[in-house]
């Protein structure tokens, strides 16, 4: 393989991938924007059962209730309280 067709693979290379990019740009971004929300559950999670003691407000941290609180945000949370004061 001489080097115009090593060229012109790497160029194919590039164009390819260029259009898998464009492809799933959207399913990525909302996959990160999913992971960013999970992880503010978490930590709102955490600041909830750091301040239990003075707040009486005990939620566990687990995924569920991670990612409850990471698509719905406040009211995710609020969901999760009433359950438990329900239950």
């Amino acid at each position: 393989m001489d080097l115009s067709q090593k060229f012109m693979v790497g160029l194919l290379a590039v164009f390819l991938l260029a259009a898998l990019l464009r492809v799933f740009k959207a399913p990525l971004q909302l996959a990160l924007k999913l992971l960013c929300n999970t992880l503010l559950g978490f930590l709102a999670l955490y600041i909830a059962g750091l301040t239990a003691p003075w707040t009486g407000i005990t939620l566990g941290m687990n995924l569920w209730n991670a990612l409850t609180v990471g698509i719905l945000g406040v009211p995710g949370f609020v969901l999760l309280l009433l359950v438990q004061w329900v239950l």
